[in-house]
């Protein structure tokens, strides 16, 4: 009769597995966005089958101890003794091999504390995932903090499928133009469309004085774009003008190269109201090419998106003016729901009623404030009541927002004393229609019925304190 063949092997300790998880989580952070490993991804990493990996996290099973060396190893650690434990194990139950009570209890407190910190682990990374930057600038696509607006994103996709389409994506500064911008751009790609995504301030002064050298580098930028060669002395006939030759590159070079549809995205383009002697022509050259893509089939590929905070307020023949035709789309505050949505995005489970009611009668559902709002939040950093005092004291957070807002105001005096008006009056008052719309445009009023106010208490509170210097100084003028 054969005598059982014994097998040494070892398990992972509390220590061990301790030490494990947090070199793991270090590497998810640093290489991998905080994104969870999954055990595919570890076990190639440590070359050892996912099988091995099991048994290992399991400690119900031993494995042998080069492969808890190459595990520690692969996440730079060195492996010491308090790291494992060596059983023996035979292939039939042997009594004088089972291990005591005392040691079925560690095991089984060990694997017991293996899932509370496999718990706390993912809490961790997920936590990372919360605060892993400040919420400035664009909503990252594959971040899970953007909040949809039903039905605004699909509206926006189905309009986008839609030969010669004209789209108008207007509202105040931060208030997410440029991450439904990014979506907008994504869901082309998905379709197989080619993509231009343009800042208008990326044109120099040089260019906006004189709309020849504007409509040649507008045209080189899609080119680019495009990856096309711009070839523009070739293709560009400065004897028939530049509004025609603009035409036709657009038209005979470029759409005629592309087989699918393009999508140009000329964001900030309210920029060109600071040059009011070449704004009125180029914006009545877009409607035209806004015409042809009705009915010729070349223009047909091209879909247009307009992004903007405001329209200023100038006087433009509506048969010449690019911004009354095509899809309009206003982005407006979040709602309540979609604030609490994104608070649990952020893990503030503990957040109540209560805190959402005081935060949003300082800042309403202004999303770029709000996502600020909840980042301190979540870091731990201020309490709700900390936020509103240190708001209303000297603009705390907020400061740098309410300091882009409070600049607009100083190059205009005029405005700053009418919107000081709103601040003060008690009832609805009578405004200048175009002051009022330039508020409208900065996003510092909202209407209620007849009335004008500030669009939030905190502008109510901040600009009221800011403006009476201001108006001080327009009265000694």
């Amino acid at each position: 009769m054969y005598k059982n063949k014994r097998k040494r092997g070892v398990v992972l300790t509390s220590t061990g597995i301790k030490r494990l998880q947090s070199a793991i989580l270090s590497v998810e952070i640093v290489e991998n966005k905080g994104e969870h490993l999954s055990l595919e991804e570890i076990s190639s990493r440590i070359h050892v089958s996912s099988r091995t990996l099991s048994k290992l996290w399991s400690l119900s099973e031993s494995v042998d101890q080069k492969t808890i060396k190459l595990c520690f190893s692969a996440f730079n650690l060195e492996l010491h003794s308090e790291d494992y434990t060596i059983v023996n194990k035979a292939n039939e139950t042997e009594t004088s091999e089972l291990l005591s009570i005392a040691n079925i209890e560690e095991n089984l407190s060990q694997r017991s504390e293996l899932t509370s910190l496999v718990k706390e682990h993912h809490i961790q990374t997920e936590q990372i995932e919360n605060l892993w930057s400040y919420p400035d600038g664009p909503v990252p696509l594959d971040s899970h903090f953007y909040i949809e607006r039903p039905p605004l994103e699909r509206k926006v996709y189905r309009e986008l499928t839609t030969s010669g389409c004209v789209m108008r994506i207007k509202s105040p500064k931060q208030m997410g133009k440029s991450s439904l911008v990014l979506r907008l751009c994504a869901f082309a790609q998905k379709l197989g469309y080619q993509t231009v995504n343009l800042n208008c301030y990326q044109f120099d002064s040089e260019c906006l004085t004189d709309l020849n050298k504007l409509l040649r580098r507008l045209c080189w930028k899609i080119a680019t774009g495009l990856g096309i060669e711009p070839n523009l002395k070739e293709k560009w006939n400065e004897e028939i003008g530049y509004n025609l030759s603009s035409g036709f590159y657009l038209e005979n070079y470029l759409l005629e190269q592309c087989q699918s549809p393009i999508v140009l995205v000329l964001n900030e383009i309210d920029r060109f109201f600071e040059y009011p002697h070449i704004c009125h022509e180029f914006f009545a050259l877009l409607r035209s090419w806004c015409e042809e893509s009705r009915h010729n089939p070349k223009w047909q590929k091209l879909r247009l998106v307009m992004v903007y905070s405001t329209e200023e307020y100038i006087s433009m023949d509506i048969n010449l003016s690019p911004f009354n035709i095509g899809l309009p789309i206003r982005l407006n505050d979040f709602t309540q729901p979609q604030v609490e949505d994104l608070a649990r995005r952020y893990s503030l489970d503990s957040f109540k009623a209560k805190d959402f009611a005081q935060l949003m009668s300082l800042i309403g559902g202004h999303p770029a404030l709000i996502q600020i709002s909840l980042y301190y939040l979540r870091s731990q950093e201020m309490t709700v009541q900390e936020i509103i005092e240190e708001a209303i004291a000297n603009g705390g957070i907020y400061r740098d927002h309410l300091w882009r807002q409070l600049i607009k105001l100083q190059e205009n005096p005029r405005l700053a004393k009418t919107y000081a008006e709103i601040l003060a009056a008690k009832q609805g008052i009578s405004l200048n229609p175009i002051d009022t719309y330039k508020l409208e445009g900065l996003g510092l009023i909202r209407f209620e019925g007849d009335r004008v106010l500030p669009r939030y208490g905190l502008y109510q509170v901040y600009f009221a304190k800011q403006l009476s210097t201001i108006n001080c100084l327009v009265e000694q003028q």
